[in-house]
């Protein structure tokens, strides 16, 4: 990255939830913003961990054996191969960092997929 990035500004460009969106990249990573609502899918990386930082809001992430939810400014990493499902009952935003070769839906698949797009 050779400028600096408005995380503010990139989010006002993302318009539907569960699209997140690449904002810049670090090394083989890519961080992205996303807006989400409701209930993703039960998913999970196996050769990867997840890592995931409110900006706004307030998201549930559901391991099968608890829930663990954060606020604003709190970062939660969901271990490799752990299945999981993330849920905002309200809006929320979210930077996410993966490795760049990687779908939001990891070996899940499915509908919820979406194809990588900067912003």
């Amino acid at each position: 990255m050779e400028e600096k990035i408005n995380l503010a500004e990139k989010l006002a460009l993302v318009n539907e939830h569960w699209s997140p969106a690449v904002v810049g990249r670090l090394n083989d990573y890519k961080i992205q913003v996303v807006k989400v609502k409701g209930e993703f899918t039960w998913h999970k990386h196996e050769g990867t961990d997840e890592f995931f930082l409110v900006l706004a809001g307030e998201l549930a992430i559901r391991p099968r054996d608890r829930e663990v939810r954060l606020g604003a400014g709190e970062v939660f990493v969901v271990p490799r191969g752990v299945e999981h499902c993330p849920f905002a009952e309200t809006d929320c935003q979210l930077l996410l960092i993966e490795p760049s070769d990687k779908v939001n839906t990891g070996e899940a698949g499915g509908e919820p997929t979406v194809e990588e797009r900067s912003i």
